[in-house]
């Protein structure tokens, strides 16, 4: 087995991974710069909190489109992930919530590993939908516990504004379910409030939410005065780099998704998106009116495009991997170690990926 430079829990080590049984055993090596050698790069799997789809399936689509998805993203590096839903009519949703709970029990071989859902809707604003599809309520605790029943829902994204919302975000953050300001119309202050209440994050930060303006500082403005955790999508396309910047030196645990959709892995065309039709061209996905519609993006190419605005390796890795896995409370993910779960992506020297492995298994990710 060769050697690699490996990102672990505290530092680079030059060396080797041991892993049984799907774990890390051990990683045997001596502490190095990667600057000094001409050795890959072995770093954690990245872990993507907001996936819709991929590999031209929607995750809306249901119990067909699941093993397509993962395998998609698996080729590009994302060993675990959140099935995310969009906004859509009750029984829709509560379909494929089961279905994603049945597929969550197990893994199929060669597909990454869904640790369960990231409702995002139908409890935003109707005012800031996005790409959103109409079907925007305000939350009911009946209804809630009856999703919860059917799947592991992990994360929810949530208009703080909305009356009755403020208790509900207090009641299920108690339950450790993560609650996220996202698709709002919410002041400084509601964000604030929220946050208080037990919120911990904001959905694609920047985008779908009340601007910044130093009169009214809005969502925006509470995310980057007072957030310890936020998602970001840096395709370069949802938020420039100078607002990556912004975020970066705010939000300490900053942590990157992809709300990749259908067209992720994908040729230019047409895909679904719930129930919209979206437009992947120039990069982007966007809906007839020219909104962007989620994002083609990958997880390697995230990588990629952090350590082009500057971030060192490290870092960014940090914030594709370790982040996301903290904020979820998963300590056995998200990072290499002993005892850890051995996800784990290769990189040439110049970032492309050339191996994956999730809970010990080799994915023939090329021939996927």
């Amino acid at each position: 087995m060769s050697e690699d430079n490996i990102l672990t829990a505290s530092g680079w080590v030059r060396g080797r991974l041991i892993h049984e049984h799907g774990r890390v055993v051990s990683i045997e090596g001596v502490p190095c710069d990667p600057a000094d050698n001409d050795l890959p790069y072995l770093l954690p799997g990245f872990i993507d909190l907001h996936v819709h789809g991929g590999g031209g399936k929607d995750i809306m689509e249901g119990a067909s489109a699941f093993e397509t998805i993962s395998k998609t993203h698996v080729r590009f590096g994302t060993t675990s992930l959140l099935a995310t839903t969009m906004t859509a009519p009750s029984a829709e949703i509560s379909s494929v919530l089961k279905e994603v709970g049945e597929f969550c029990k197990r893994r199929p071989k060669g597909t990454a590993r869904v640790l369960g859902v990231h409702l995002e809707g139908p409890y935003i604003n109707p005012g800031k939908l996005g790409a959103q599809p109409n079907f925007a309520h305000t939350a009911l605790m009946a209804e809630v516990e009856a999703y919860l029943a059917l799947a592991p829902i992990r994360v929810i994204t949530i208009a703080p504004e909305i009356a009755g919302h403020d208790a509900l975000i207090r009641e299920l953050s108690s339950r450790g379910i993560r609650m996220q300001i996202g698709h709002t119309l919410g002041s400084y202050e509601e964000g604030v409030a929220a946050l208080a209440a037990g919120a911990t994050s904001f959905t694609h930060l920047y985008n779908a939410m009340s601007p910044l303006h130093h009169r009214e500082p809005g969502i925006v403005g509470a995310a980057l005065a007072h957030a310890k955790y936020a998602e970001l999508i840096p395709d370069l396309l949802h938020v420039h780099p100078g607002a990556i910047r912004v975020a970066l030196r705010s939000i300490p645990c900053l942590y990157c998704v992809t709300d990749s959709t259908a067209a992720a892995g994908m040729p230019d065309g047409e895909y679904k998106l719930g129930s919209h039709t979206v437009t992947k061209c120039l990069g982007g996905v966007r809906l007839p009116d020219g909104t962007l519609a989620g994002s083609t993006l990958t997880m390697d190419q995230a990588l990629r495009n952090l350590v082009k605005i500057g971030l060192p390796i490290n870092e960014a890795s940090q914030r594709l991997s370790q982040f996301p896995a903290d904020y979820l409370g998963l300590n056995e993910r998200g990072r290499l170690a002993p005892g850890a779960w051995a996800d784990c992506v290769r990189l040439d020297r110049a970032l492309t990926l050339t191996a994956v492995m999730v809970e010990g298994e080799n994915i023939d990710f090329k021939n996927a």
